[in-house]
């Protein structure tokens, strides 16, 4: 450990703490916060007498202060998978951490989303590990195949960088995109399957025991600790289409998704046809359309 006046060596960096909320009682006796509860009045009561409680700033778990959470009971009730997600999604390791019953039962939710989603499918996806896209993909399909392969790079980056919130965040983001696909929509079977083995192998350092279930619900023999980490076509990780914000006298009044360095008249064309952009403008023509290219759009009345 190096001392004051000793630099610290470029492969450290400060830990976070583990916050909570901390509890006093009428006497201003320090609670835990097991024995918090909220009264009928919405207001926190003491568990075993129903007298308020005064809830006082989150700060560093200590026992002094007995903010302290038991792990054993959150992973009893939510498992040991949920609260490292959690632990790992909320916050950079350098910063403090607030635990919160609400964080942990968001992480739990998304993977009994996630579970749902392997174990009960929406439509039939077959096999895509090792092989190719179909020739042809429905837009919503090859927008998810994209995303997954810069999904897999920009993950890659943020594990090496520690940076783990940013990782489940691009999971989850992933995840979303799924949800997005139709049956019937030309490829979205293989971009369903594509997207979900890359989710399972992107998060099974994050939540190594349901992944695996889930890795062998999809039909794989091999475990996924011995899986090869996924890999990221290169061709797939340049952007085509950006999203371009449309503002009427400065004001958000719609977004556009155009092809990337589109001219500047398809642009401006595009952004006059908005429903909210043509209701302002009144069948009027605009005194000025500024557009900054692959970034905004503003009109003036």
């Amino acid at each position: 450990m190096p001392c004051c006046t000793c630099p610290i060596p470029a492969g450290l960096m400060p830990q976070g703490m583990i916050c909570h909320e901390t509890y006093r009682d009428e006497a201003g006796q320090w609670l835990f916060p097991e024995e918090v509860r909220q009264g009928e009045g919405g207001g926190p009561v003491h568990a075993a007498t129903g007298r308020p409680v005064a809830v006082g700033r989150s700060e560093k778990m200590s026992k002094s202060k007995r903010n302290v959470v038991d792990p054993e009971g959150i992973i009893e009730t939510y498992g040991a998978d949920t609260a490292r997600l959690f632990m790992l999604s909320d916050s950079p390791p350098d910063r403090d951490l607030d635990w919160t019953e609400a964080g942990i039962d968001g992480a739990w939710r998304y993977l009994n989303r996630l579970w749902r989603m392997v174990s009960e499918p929406r439509f039939a996806a077959p096999a895509a590990t090792g092989t190719t896209a179909p020739p042809s993909l429905d837009p919503a399909a090859e927008k998810v195949h994209r995303l997954a392969h810069q999904t897999i790079h920009a993950v890659g980056q943020d594990l090496e960088r520690f940076h783990f919130n940013k990782a489940v965040a691009r999971i989850r983001e992933l995840t979303n995109a799924l949800d997005t696909l139709e049956p019937g929509q030309a490829g979205a079977e293989w971009a369903m399957r594509e997207g979900l083995e890359t989710v399972i192998r992107l998060i099974g350092p994050m939540m190594p025991h349901l992944a695996e279930e889930m890795w062998q619900a999809l039909g794989h023999a091999i475990l996924l600790a011995d899986t090869p980490w996924p890999k990221a076509d290169s061709a797939l990780l340049v952007e085509d289409e950006v999203t371009m914000a449309v503002q009427v006298n400065g004001k958000l009044r719609g977004t556009l998704f155009v092809a990337k360095d589109s001219p500047r008249e398809e642009v401006e064309k595009a952004a006059l046809a908005l429903p909210n952009v043509g209701r302002l403008l009144e069948s009027r023509p605009p005194r000025k359309v500024i557009v900054v290219p692959n970034r905004i759009v503003n009109v003036v009345l």
